[in-house]
């Protein structure tokens, strides 16, 4: 029985079976490009700081992120040895820079009835510790593990890709591992980048990452007149064997209805479900 999350007896039987055909997860993805307007984003973190909070266009994407799921569960599903499980909790990996060089990789942790308040403060405490933390997360412990001795990687690598296919991997490594999650992120603008398209990892369970790039003014047209506008360019790549394009459509834009009015994010949501939970699984 996995630690992190639950098989799913009564899954469809197209994603069933897309398990089977599409073994690995880069046989499986689909890419998308979507553009976020700024100004909305923009006029909710300057309402914020008057209200001395904090908060920044990651933050309320991931609240986004996080509120889609609780509405949407198949997003926060993957599949292990052509088996489809519903992911326990909401997980988002990111990759945070080192004060001294270099740079490390964990994740955060967040529940479907989580709001933007919520959200915010889980970055701003995991960007805080792995920054102080240097390279003593655990993330680089096990890096550090892996290469202290000679020929060790190429072994442990394969050992421990072939016990997570079979029997999933023990709690403390799956929590250790930068590439068991619901969602990667990167934010390119921040080292002055244009967004990917990033590959899905074959080893854990990541069933989406997004690419986040510098700010473009994109072709705007209404009744009548035509300009720019400027937005936030996106690379996602999916999974598609996890949910298919109709879903991932009406999700999408679910996640961008929030993103152009972020007060939608605050308080409990109005559909949260915890899919891991339910009795008909």
């Amino acid at each position: 029985m996995r630690k992190d999350g639950v098989r799913l007896k009564h899954a469809d039987p197209m994603y069933t079976v897309a398990a089977y055909i599409m073994e690995d997860r880069n046989d499986a993805c689909n890419s998308v490009e979507f553009f976020i307007p700024v100004v909305p984003l923009n006029e909710y973190i300057r309402e914020k700081k008057h209200e001395g909070i904090e908060i920044s266009h990651l933050a309320i994407f991931i609240a986004a992120y996080v509120r889609t799921v609780a509405e949407f569960p198949e997003m926060n599903r993957f599949i292990v040895d052509s088996k489809v499980y519903a992911r326990k909790g909401i997980q988002v990996g990111m990759v945070v820079l080192k004060p001294a060089g270099g740079h490390t990789m964990s994740k955060m942790y967040f529940d479907p009835a989580d709001d933007i308040m919520k959200v915010n403060q889980t970055l701003l405490d995991y960007v805080t510790e792995n920054r102080e933390q240097g390279d003593n997360n655990a993330t680089d412990k096990i890096i550090s593990t892996l290469l202290s001795i000679p020929g060790l990687v190429r072994f442990g690598v394969k050992f421990l890709k072939w016990w997570d296919k079979k029997f999933g991997l023990p709690e403390a490594i799956i929590k250790a591992s930068p590439m068991h999650e619901s969602m990667v992120i990167t934010n390119l603008a921040s080292i002055g980048m244009n967004h990917i398209y990033h590959h899905i990892y074959n080893f854990g369970t990541v069933g989406q990452v997004v690419a986040m790039g510098n700010l473009r003014n994109m072709p705007k047209r209404s009744i009548g007149a035509t300009g720019f506008e400027r937005c936030i360019p996106v690379g996602v790549v999916t999974d598609e064997r996890i949910a298919d394009g109709s879903y991932y459509a009406k999700a999408f834009r679910r996640m961008e209805t929030y993103l152009k009015d972020p007060h939608l994010l605050e308080g409990e949501p109005k559909v949260c479900i915890r899919e891991w939970e339910l009795d008909n699984i």
